[in-house]
């Protein structure tokens, strides 16, 4: 464990931020499996409110770094590659 003031203060804000990105890669999960669910019951217009709200997501994430940038795009090119093909 750390002993200097600045460490322990270091260490302190990685666990909130830890905590905090673990949510996000959460909600990422859950999001992008409400549209693969929607995908699979042949639901057009779920699966596309799922999408954007999912874009949405996955964007905002890249932009706070929690997931990398092409990351976060090919999977929402993958999303939408899937609703696609439903249509």
């Amino acid at each position: 464990m750390a002993n200097h003031k600045s460490a322990l203060k270091r260490h302190r804000q990685s666990l909130a931020r830890n905590e905090r990105n673990n949510m996000v890669r959460t909600r990422i999960k859950n999001v992008v499996k409400e549209v693969r669910s929607a995908v699979e019951a042949n639901d057009t217009e779920l699966a596309s409110s799922a999408l954007r709200k999912a874009t949405a997501v996955l964007d905002k994430a890249a932009t706070k770094k929690v997931i990398h940038a092409r990351t976060a795009a090919r999977r929402i090119s993958r999303l939408h590659a899937a609703v696609n093909k439903m249509a």
